[in-house]
């Protein structure tokens, strides 16, 4: 509740008319989506515009679209844009090899694709957003922040951020609360953005569990190594938390 009245507050606050979302088929945008429609429609009560737009933004063909449809489904969005971001992804990499620019490896190339992908559909979506006069919905909650298990500039930015404070266990017990499918509720987290390592877990990439993010936040007793892992992440991801440094 506190957190659709949240989004509903701020629509009407800017005097904007829409929400835009990229919708993945994961748990956290299967939240944030569902929440979305419902702040839409409790501003439409009051009388005044208010449109959400899911956006599915696929690299090429998704492996779970399936999954993706589900979440559409569940969140009844007013709007679904499609939009490939393969091409512009593509095409900006090949212009910085072009220009010059030296990877390290072909798997440090691929990463940094991967930053240009998820960049790209923050892109779209503000393009969206400009063109319907309304804000962009982010997915970062509390075990993404700490461990900035995000891209900076990429699902990283937006203009509002509804599941902020939220563990990822928290964010699966409102998903379940709103009724979303079990399937997705349970869901193996992907940020799926490495080419050369499709569908790679999270807890893979970032080297410890959720639920050891999860018990480290609520100051729940952790193994050693997984403290170690986190408060390491937590201090070399401290630059996407921050705005740009200025002298």
């Amino acid at each position: 509740e506190r957190r659709v009245a949240f989004l509903a507050d701020r629509l009407i606050s800017t005097g904007l008319r829409s929400l835009v979302l990229g919708i993945s088929g994961g748990v956290d945008s299967t939240t944030a989506g569902r929440l979305c429609q419902l702040a839409v429609e409790r501003v439409r009560a009051t009388g005044r515009e208010a449109t959400f737009f899911a956006m599915r933004l696929p690299y090429g063909v998704q492996a779970d679209e399936k999954d993706a449809q589900r979440a559409l489904d569940f969140i009844r969005a007013d709007r679904v844009l499609t939009v490939d971001v393969r091409p512009a992804s593509d095409a900006a990499l090949d212009a910085v090899l072009a220009g010059g620019a030296v990877f390290r490896d072909p798997n440090h190339q691929d990463f940094l694709h991967g930053n240009i992908k998820a960049r790209q559909r923050m892109i779209v979506q503000y393009a969206v957003a400009g063109a319907h006069d309304g804000l962009v919905v982010g997915t970062d909650h509390a075990a993404e922040a700490v461990s900035g298990f995000f891209t900076k500039h990429g699902d990283g930015a937006a203009d509002v951020v509804p599941l902020t404070g939220l563990t990822k266990r928290r964010v699966r017990a409102v998903a379940q609360a709103l009724g979303a499918p079990a399937e997705l509720v349970g869901k193996t987290p992907t940020a799926d953005l490495e080419t050369l390592d499709p569908g790679k877990p999270d807890e893979d990439a970032l080297g410890v569990t959720y639920d050891d993010i999860d018990d480290f936040l609520e100051g729940k007793p952790v193994a050693e190594a997984a403290f170690e892992a986190i408060v390491r992440r937590y201090r070399l991801t401290e630059h996407k938390r921050q705005l740009p440094i200025a002298p």
